[in-house]
């Protein structure tokens, strides 16, 4: 059953730079989601990873220490964060589920202070400083949205962000707003060739999941050059979070640079408008997509009969 929404709530993004100690990582995500609420955000959303730098840029068994459970102790602590303020908060974490089974999770934390949902990531990705296999299994709950004081909200998780199939699947169970929390950035040999382009098509794929499935969108980065591993460049992460409407109109944007909260304004009145004029989901043709969970679509010479 669907939960009725708001007609209207603001939002905060919190684009935060992340030190070595977890602790002082957390402290400063619970005074910057108090610093958006004070500033009427209703709901707020932090950075991939944020209680640590990004560690997978190395594979090092050590650091599966700094995994935690759900409900845990960043829940614990957010969780008053968001009673005291009366504000959602999507929380991700570096989730330990059993004995080598830890996920790159969000837990969607209602103003209660109690958590009402948890999204594992989807897509793993193993490129250069970006080692997260090693780390994460895939995730096993799907693509889901989740009801909360201001209503319908949806999150996936940085390298989701690339995928239409999932943008779609969290967008057709109601959300007012996808949430892309991120730890994207240049290696620092790529930026000046490279980065502009890089971070366009990192801007124009998310919008283009808002005006495809007319919803908000909002994907959030964090700053800083961060280096944890004696054989890599490090990372710059690139900041630049933002928001975007249904119609991918980008309300409210970061620097590159520093930390910042954004503020907008959902408005469900836009996205009424929005798919009342530009009907993508009452034109999708669902009986000729069966094809689309096929890996590929040439005749693999291994599956012949």
């Amino acid at each position: 059953m669907l939960m009725p929404l708001k007609p209207k709530y603001i939002t905060g993004l919190v684009q935060m730079s992340c030190s070595p100690s977890p602790a002082e990582n957390l402290q400063k995500a619970a005074a910057l989601v108090e610093q958006a609420a004070q500033r009427g955000a209703e709901v707020v959303c932090l950075p991939e990873l944020f209680q640590s730098q990004y560690f997978c840029q190395r594979e090092d068994v050590a650091l599966f220490d700094l995994a935690e459970t759900v409900p845990g102790p960043t829940t614990e602590i957010l969780g008053k964060v968001a009673r005291a303020r009366g504000v959602v908060i999507v929380a991700p974490l570096f989730e330990r589920r059993a004995p080598g089974v830890y996920h790159n999770s969000a837990a969607i934390i209602d103003a209660s202070g109690e958590v009402v949902g948890l999204y594992r990531k989807m897509h793993i990705p193993d490129d250069p400083a970006y080692y997260e296999k090693f780390y994460f299994t895939p995730g096993d709950l799907g693509f889901r949205a989740f009801n909360t004081q201001v209503g319908r909200i949806a999150t996936l998780i940085c390298w989701d962000q690339w995928y239409p199939e999932g943008a779609r699947l969290a967008a057709l169970q109601g959300p007012s707003i996808l949430f892309y929390p991120t730890a994207i950035g240049w290696h620092p040999a790529e930026k000046e060739r490279y980065g502009p382009s890089q971070r366009d098509a990192w801007r124009t794929i998310q919008r283009g999941h808002a005006i495809a499935n007319g919803v908000y969108v909002a994907a959030i980065n964090r700053v800083g050059y961060e280096k944890t591993s004696s054989a890599g460049a490090g990372l710059e992460f690139w900041g630049s979070t933002f928001i975007c409407d249904p119609f991918g109109i980008v309300l409210a944007e970061a620097t590159s640079e520093r930390e910042e909260i954004l503020l907008a304004e959902i408005d469900l009145n836009r996205i009424e408008d929005v798919r009342r004029n530009w009907p993508f989901l009452r034109d999708r043709r669902i009986d000729a997509y069966t094809e689309i969970t096929n890996r590929y679509l040439d005749e693999d010479p291994w599956q012949r009969k």
